[in-house]
Parts: structure tokens; C-alpha cells; sequence
């Protein structure tokens, strides 16, 4: 069943109103006005729209996603989005009462982030063909995200007045408008320049102020750059499971394996929570073991 067309305004008012008063990124724009809007399909099934939406309404649902089979993790980012919601949704008169007040999220034993080894790194940095300028763009893409630890949403926007080759640095707008400055290393420094000097232009001869650009010379889409990333790996022979933020996931585990600081990895991957980057403790460790097994004379 459809949600009221009215319903589905709010929702849209309501994900204006993050991007505008909190700069929520598009990711997460996305995420929660999906879930919103199947949360207002289900009302609808009850005859019920947002405006009538009651704590016992929402507890049931709750209960209805766990017959479904669906993850704690939807469930919780579910929950997120209401309790965004309902604080703009009471100041413009939408709810009477607090629907989540007493709702607490699932728990959820944190997910370990999928990572490669150094070795398939290698492999899909290598796998570009450096000789168009397509496939020199792809190569300074990877070394950028390799050697930063960026976002691909945070790649993909690069614009050249956040670049300093000089200097060896990047500095990135992240989530919540918060700056952090990131250096590139030698070999990221080098594909760039050799990007910049002779891919670039050979793409087109627009004017932007992206650094990444397609050949129309418009602004490469995280979606786009994604798809590549997995021809790449499949032409590398990689078998890992891979996501969009596999390379961010590498950069901070490899370096956390060569003895990097946390609360340094911390600055470097932007994340305003030390408890969030501890997740990648437990990647390591997995495979320290993994080496200690290998290697070790009685592994």
C-alpha cells in the first residue's frame, strides 16, 4: 500500500531540514527517508498516518520487522531516523507526544569491517591500465584512497583547493563539516602529479574545480567509482569481500598492523568517537593470529 501523499511531504520536509540545520550527508538522507517511508507504508496498512503515529504504533512495528527476519542493525538505524524525527516533528505540530521516548535501540556486537591484505591491495592498485587517461584517474583514485583513508563520498568531491602536493597533504571536509588535515605519502603525491599533469586534461578540457573528473569533465559519482573498483578487483583476482569503503578499511588496519597509534588513526580516518576506530583492533588482532599461525614454528 502507498503512503498518503501528504506523508511523503513531510518526510521530504523533514530530510531538508537535516541536510539544511546538520549537513547529514546524502548516504544517510537516503537511508533514513527509506526507512521513513516504509515505516509509513506499514501505518498505512493500519489505516494510520504519520500524524497519528503513537508509541504503541511504533512497538508495533518494531514488532512486525522481527517476524520479518530483519537485522538489529536496520532496526536500530530505524529508530535513529524517528528519534531525528521527532523532535521537528513535535515543533511543527506533526506528533502530539514523544512516540520513542522509551524505545531504547537493539544491541549490537559491533561489525568487524571487511579488509584485504596488503598483497590484493597491491594487486588492485596495479590493476589500471596507467596508460589512458581513464585508468591513470582510477590508479590516483586508489592511491589517494589507500593512502588517506578516505571516504569514497569524501574522494570523489576532492576539489583541487584541498590538495597541496607540495606539502603532501589533503584536507578533507568530512561528516559534519568537520575539517582534518591527512597526508598522501610519496606514492600517492606521484600518481597524482602524473593525474593532474597528464590524465586530467586529456579527459577534458572543462573547467572545474573537482580533481576527479569523468570525460564529459563532470563530477565523478561514488556509484560510478564504486562499480570500477569491483571491475578492478575481479580483473586482480581478488576473492575478498569488497564495499565501497574496503580501501579505507585496509588503510587503517594495515597501519594499525605496523604499530600506529589509535587516537592517531583516529584523526586521520575523522572519527569523533575513539570507540568507533577501536573496531579495527579486533581486525588486526584477527590477523596477527592468522600470521602467528602461519608462520611460527609450533602456529
Amino acid at each position: 500500500m502507498k503512503i498518503h501523499p501528504h506523508d511523503a511531504e513531510r518526510i521530504e520536509q523533514f530530510i531538508e531540514h537535516l541536510w539544511l540545520a546538520h549537513g547529514v550527508s546524502e548516504n544517510t538522507q537516503a537511508a533514513y527517508r527509506s526507512d521513513l517511508k516504509k515505516f509509513c507504508e506499514f501505518l498505512s496498512e493500519q489505516r494510520v498516518g504519520l500524524t497519528q503515529v503513537s508509541a504503541q504504533a511504533v512497538q508495533d512495528y518494531l514488532l512486525w520487522r522481527r517476524t520479518q527476519g530483519l537485522s538489529p542493525r536496520s532496526t536500530s538505524r530505524f529508530l535513529s531516523a524517528m528519534k531525528k524525527l521527532t523532535p521537528f516533528a513535535l515543533k511543527e505540530g506533526w506528533f502530539s507526544s514523544d512516540p520513542v521516548a522509551k524505545l531504547k535501540r537493539p544491541k549490537m556486537s559491533p561489525s568487524v569491517p571487511h579488509s584485504l591484505t596488503e598483497q590484493d591491495v597491491l594487486a588492485l592498485l596495479a590493476a589500471p591500465n596507467t596508460e589512458t587517461p581513464i585508468g591513470l584517474r582510477d590508479r590516483a583514485m586508489l592511491e589517494v584512497l589507500y593512502a588517506s583513508g578516505l571516504r569514497v563520498t569524501e574522494l570523489v568531491r576532492l576539489q583541487y583547493d584541498q590538495v597541496s602536493l607540495q606539502q603532501g597533504l589533503v584536507r578533507v571536509v568530512g561528516k559534519g563539516d568537520k575539517e582534518r588535515l591527512v597526508p598522501l605519502g610519496e606514492e600517492a603525491v606521484e600518481w597524482l602529479s602524473r593525474y593532474l599533469k597528464h590524465g586530467r586534461t586529456a579527459l577534458s578540457d572543462r573547467s572545474s574545480g573537482w580533481v576527479f573528473i569523468t570525460q564529459r569533465g563532470t563530477l565523478l559519482t561514488r556509484q560510478a567509482f564504486w562499480y570500477r573498483i569491483k571491475a578492478y578487483a575481479e580483473q586482480a583476482h581478488i576473492r575478498a569481500h569488497l564495499s565501497p569503503h574496503t580501501l579505507r578499511h585496509a588503510f587503517a588496519t594495515h597501519l594499525l598492523n605496523h604499530g600506529a597509534d589509535l587516537r592517531v588513526l583516529q584523526m586521520l580516518l575523522g572519527h569523533s568517537d575513539l570507540s568507533t576506530t577501536q573496531i579495527y583492533t579486533q581486525v588486526a588482532k584477527e590477523r596477527l593470529q592468522q600470521m602467528h599461525a602461519a608462520f611460527h614454528p609450533r602456529g
